[in-house]
């Protein structure tokens, strides 16, 4: 168990705690952080290669980490000191959580401060894709457009359509609350069903799997990469789907199997996707990038400055509670704290 009692009074300083942030984030985190300890700080956007990251982890008690960085059980094992890895984002597949716990490790996430944000993104590539957006700046960059005519660039009406959505948590949450608001009938499936009265007040329908997939118009995923989630839509799920379906993914890219997409979206079994993430960033799969009828982004969904630097602050924060006896915010492994 994580006893807070073990730790030093911070206010002592008779030995300054360290925090390694590994790569650039918002300067007030690194601000707040150097105001109470010693802080080594990876300035850059290419952060620290693995080897790299295992030889700067030496003597420090925290870790600031991002989805870049890779915190297997091997590595995880090596950790002698570290007391908490706090991730700058809501998801935490990085890091093998049930090994920290192991080794006495606290980790912490950036959950619901990027939620309505990611919920907008996931919503703007569904309308990208659907109206066909991306053709038309590239259209009318072109030089290509002459005249208007009747069914130039026809894409599909988003409003009063159905939408099916994998994952009812915090952001699947947020982007039923859009759906709605475009009139959209919304069903969803999840390993947990949500409570009738939080049904009944999002307006949804819990389906099956297979149900979703044959009478969605517009599918979007919202579940974390787990091993039951890895490659949750593939073939069989692309078959299953109507030709005139939309597929959106700003979860995680190993979610879809991103070859089977790229077969389907060329022959048209589906008719468009809207990609925020991918299975090998920042690598793309050859055949997406030969595509009109995909909206390929580069993980911007929690992009905007706000949600940025909210990002880099609360993880900042949980590095900072554990380190000086209070209990992290967002704990994913709470059965290690005792107060």
């Amino acid at each position: 168990m994580y006893d807070a009692g073990q730790l030093c009074d911070n206010s002592s300083l008779e030995v300054m705690k360290k925090v390694l942030v590994t790569k650039r984030v918002f300067p007030e985190a690194v601000e707040y952080l150097k105001q109470r300890f010693a802080v080594d700080y990876v300035g850059t956007d290419e952060g620290l290669p693995p080897a790299e990251l295992r030889q700067r982890v030496n003597g420090v008690d925290a870790i600031v980490s991002q989805l870049t960085d890779k915190f297997p059980a091997e590595f995880i094992e090596t950790l002698d000191g570290v007391k908490v890895i706090a991730n700058v984002a809501v998801g935490f597949d990085n890091i093998d959580v049930a090994a920290a716990t192991r080794k006495g490790i606290l980790a912490t996430n950036t959950p619901d401060v990027l939620t309505e944000t990611t919920a907008d993104f996931a919503f703007a590539l569904l309308m990208a894709a659907a109206r066909r957006v991306v053709e038309g700046h590239a259209f009318v960059h072109s030089g290509e457009w002459k005249q208007w005519t009747i069914d130039l660039l026809a894409g599909q009406d988003v409003w009063g359509r159905r939408l099916g959505m994998f994952g009812m948590g915090r952001i699947g949450q947020a982007m039923a609350r859009r759906g709605r608001g475009f009139a959209m009938r919304v069903i969803y499936h999840d390993a947990v069903r949500q409570a009738a009265e939080v049904e009944k007040d999002l307006g949804v329908d819990f389906v099956s799997k297979e149900e979703l997939l044959r009478e969605a118009d517009f599918v979007s995923l919202h579940v974390p990469l787990t091993d039951g989630t890895r490659h949750l839509i593939g073939t069989k799920e692309l078959e299953q789907m109507k030709a005139t379906a939309i597929l959106v993914n700003t979860a995680r890219g190993p979610v879809v199997d991103e070859a089977a997409l790229a077969e389907a979206l060329g022959r048209r079994r589906i008719a468009g996707a809207g990609l925020d993430v991918f299975e090998k960033e920042p690598e793309v799969h050859a055949g997406l990038l030969k595509l009109t009828n995909v909206v390929l982004a580069p993980h911007i969904a929690s992009a905007s400055v706000e949600t940025r630097r909210r990002m880099s602050m609360m993880a900042a924060e949980n590095a900072a509670a554990a380190l000086e006896g209070r209990r992290p915010a967002n704990l994913l492994n709470p059965e290690l704290w005792r107060s």
